[in-house]
């Protein structure tokens, strides 16, 4: 019925990835977390399965061709191309396609793209500090090579069994840096800013909470990507360094933009259109307690009317 191995298990005859496995919890909590979070855009539960319905899809395959394009030599045949169980599955392959799963949500049901996006990034964080953990079951996402051995332990370092990065004096295996593991940690930090962020109210702005995002992972991305040996390249330069440089200068260049757009009243910020803090249904729960009120103070109206009667 069960069995255990290195990179899968065996559940009633039915092989199952770990680095599944982990993927699809990492979305599913994320889920979870955005239909909590919805409330402070205005938004319903409802409206959060429904976009995940078009994110979460489109993410998996922007994950999968994002690393595919940029490491067409691994592959042997154009059926491995599929084989995402082993791995291959690149971050920011998966932003993009969940943007544009995003973005055509937005355009078919007329909501705000920046609104979904301040609710979406949060959760965008959680999953991949879980996610990563993918990369340490099928030993991914390492860091260069641990000479020191004083510095061979976990999680600042890691034991690679297979090494197959082309100079890399471990022989084939050896202890290499644990970037997998400081960029989960990052990302939980992330998350946590993010759910402060947008919880407590702190940004005044649609798609603030999207620019921090983008800032923040693209900082702690950008730095951990020069520890790695496994980064996928365009000739010289290290593709996720050059993509995490120019969303940090997206991210800033936005907030400036949208102050200083609110401050001459070219924009209103959330508290003028009615969102954040989960206005909406702070109201509609003020209009029910008056209504149950009056209902009740109507009713012992007419029981009085009734006794006097009597």
């Amino acid at each position: 019925m069960f069995g255990f191995y290195e990179k899968n298990f065996v559940f009633f005859g039915l092989p199952i990835a770990y680095y599944g496995l982990i993927i699809a919890i990492g979305m599913a909590l994320g889920v979870f977390i955005a239909c909590k979070n919805a409330r402070f855009r205005g938004m319903k539960t409802d409206d959060i399965i429904l976009i995940a319905c078009y994110t979460l899809p489109c993410s998996i395959i922007g994950a999968r061709l994002y690393y595919v394009l940029f490491s067409l030599d691994s592959f042997n045949s154009f059926w491995e191309v599929f084989e995402i169980w082993h791995g291959g599955m690149a971050i920011y392959g998966g932003i993009i396609g969940g943007a544009l799963g995003l973005a055509l949500y937005c355009l078919i049901h007329k909501k705000n793209f920046l609104d979904v996006a301040d609710i979406a990034v949060p959760s965008i964080a959680l999953g991949q500090a879980i996610g990563r953990w993918g990369n340490f079951i099928n030993q991914e996402a390492y860091g260069v090579y641990v000479s020191n051995p004083s510095a061979r332990w976990f999680p600042l370092s890691v034991y690679i069994k297979r090494c197959t990065q082309p100079g890399c004096l471990c022989g084939g295996q050896g202890w290499h840096l644990a970037t997998f593991f400081y960029e989960s940690l990052w990302d939980f930090m992330t998350f946590a800013i993010l759910l402060f962020l947008l919880r407590k109210n702190k940004l005044k702005l649609r798609g603030s909470v999207m620019c921090f995002y983008l800032i923040i992972y693209g900082i702690g991305r950008a730095w951990i990507e020069g520890l790695r040996m496994d980064s996928l390249m365009i000739g010289p330069l290290r593709t996720s360094q050059f993509l995490s440089i120019l969303l940090i200068i997206f991210g800033v260049i936005f907030i400036l933009v949208s102050y200083f757009l609110n401050k001459k009243g070219k924009i209103k910020s959330l508290a003028q259109i009615g969102l954040g803090s989960g206005v909406i249904e702070k109201e509609n729960d003020a209009n029910n307690i008056k209504k149950h009120r009056l209902k009740k103070d109507k009713e012992q109206e007419k029981q009085k009317e009734d006794k006097k009667e009597q």
